[in-house]
């Protein structure tokens, strides 16, 4: 049987694919994360996805042959345009204060892949924030320091546990991976 691999230092979604059982091995993939920002945000997802992958495989070289690999890359889409992670703790501040008291949808693509077969696809998830005072969000900020995520907060952390008033569709999606849909697909195309 092919050995899995998670093509991603996340490890949120190292702990998503534990907690799934799935036996892998995690290989960081150093794929460029830039879009065009003319693209619609599924496609973005979709598309940095596939290049993590393939920056992977390209390393794995004729060992690819023995491997399954998972990459994923997860957007937040506020009003039509996509919020990246932030650069600094001003610009987390901004996302924060900008998402407060609003919905956004959280793009999560996936993109599995053997020798023998490719599939890709994306889930979405709306959440809605609670109106957040900026003292809430700089204390966030400053004891999580969201820096490597998009849209500048993590569902799991302190922000979503008290300031996330609801969300539609799939809770794993927003943490950076619809595990369920990975097991599914990976059983149905891969295993």
């Amino acid at each position: 049987m092919k050995k899995i691999i998670l093509a991603s230092g996340s490890p949120r979604r190292k702990l998503l694919l534990e907690w799934a059982e799935i036996d892998f091995e995690v290989m960081v993939s150093d794929a460029e994360e830039s879009f065009d920002k003319k693209d619609s945000p599924e496609n973005i997802a979709l598309k940095i996805a596939s290049k993590k992958n393939i920056e992977v495989i390209r390393r794995l070289g004729e060992e690819f042959k023995n491997y399954i690999t998972i990459a994923a890359d997860t957007i937040v889409v506020l009003n039509g345009k996509v919020l990246g992670k932030p650069i600094d703790r001003e610009d987390a501040i901004n996302i924060l204060s900008n998402l407060s008291g609003k919905t956004h949808e959280v793009i999560t693509a996936v993109d599995i892949r053997s020798s023998e077969n490719i599939e890709s696809f994306y889930d979405k998830t709306l959440v809605e924030f609670h109106h957040l005072n900026v003292d809430q969000i700089v204390y966030y900020v400053d004891h999580y320091k969201p820096f490597d995520k998009a849209g500048a907060y993590a569902i799991q952390e302190w922000i979503g546990v008290t300031g996330i008033k609801q969300i539609k569709g799939d809770f794993y999606n927003v943490m950076g991976l619809p595990v369920s849909r990975v097991v599914d697909t990976l059983k149905k195309a891969f295993l």
